[in-house]
């Protein structure tokens, strides 16, 4: 199925749903000209990141796909998984702790950081996905700006938590070590998974509402919809291996870093627990604690 370049459409402007980004895009940059001017830049990769992360997001708002996205179910798929899942994961990985100083600083914001938990987060996320794909919700979506704009922006909220606690420089339960994330990592996965093969299997059609604009792409609805479901099926798979691939480093890094914390102590005369060597090296915090065991010898050899 090829369609005529015209049919294609120039793309969407949806003032409510643009003005979000751009205002956390001029923010970031505000926050990190100011770290910068201190002495404490925010490392090259992650202002990529953010960047490409609000570029995801303003591409996938106002490129033809969002116009596509009204007419065919696996185009609107693809702006969700793109915003939603990519962008999300971009931002989280932009963030730093003195970039957010500010803003975990505000009553509200302490608050509301149990959306940061990662059991909070996880559930929450997974009610946003399943319910927004509610036909009464997802259909709503596409004849409301205000609707569209709001499921839109709870998609990127939620995975932006989502991914927060999994990624994001904010302290987690001490019980959320490697193996929890590991357990994080698939119990996502596996969330979305089963959404993506409801769409690639069902024999019942799921948003009427799509079915001219699929007429016009000479599209049958549960192709459309399968297509659907096989995008999400697809990302998924590439996202989930380099996840698993990012906690294996990790793991096997922090493993020697503790090994090395340990060996330090005893090369030092100093006692260190194991708990409390793979806490430091968890939390970032393992050139601190070897400063401290360097000190600690020091004064007793003194």
């Amino acid at each position: 199925m090829i369609a005529p370049l015209a049919h294609v459409g120039s793309g969407v402007f949806e003032p409510l749903q643009l003005l979000p980004p751009l205002v956390a895009l001029a923010a970031y940059w505000l926050r990190a000209s100011t770290l910068a001017g201190q002495g404490r830049p925010v490392p090259v990769w992650r202002t990529v990141c953010f960047a490409a992360g609000i570029a995801l997001v303003l591409a996938a708002l106002v490129s033809p796909v969002a116009h596509i996205g009204s007419e065919l179910i696996l185009a609107h798929m693809a702006q969700h998984v793109l915003m939603a899942d990519l962008a999300a994961l971009l931002l989280v990985l932009g963030l730093t702790g003195p970039l957010l100083q500010p803003v975990l600083a505000a009553p509200l914001v302490r608050r509301l950081r149990v959306l940061a938990h990662p059991v909070v987060a996880f559930s929450l996320w997974a009610i946003d996905l399943y319910v927004w794909h509610l036909p009464v919700l997802y259909q709503a979506a596409l004849s409301s700006e205000p609707v569209h704009a709001l499921q839109h922006g709870t998609f990127v909220f939620f995975g932006f938590t989502m991914w927060l606690a999994l990624l994001g420089p904010l302290p987690q339960p001490e019980w959320f070590g490697n193996g929890a994330r590991l357990i994080y990592i698939v119990g996502v996965r596996f969330t979305g998974a089963i959404l993506g093969n409801v769409f690639l299997w069902s024999e019942s059609v799921f948003y009427p509402d799509y079915r001219p604009g699929q007429a016009s792409w000479d599209l049958e609805p549960l192709q459309d919809q399968a297509a659907a479901g096989t995008i999400m099926m697809v990302e998924s798979s590439i996202v989930t291996v380099l996840l698993l691939g990012w906690l294996f480093v990790k793991t096997a890094r922090e493993s020697d870093e503790k090994q090395a914390l340990l060996e330090l102590a005893t090369a030092r005369g100093v006692e260190l627990s194991e708990r409390r060597a793979a806490r430091a090296v968890a939390s970032g915090r393992a050139d601190e604690l070897r400063r401290r065991l360097e000190r600690t010898a020091a004064g007793l050899g003194a």
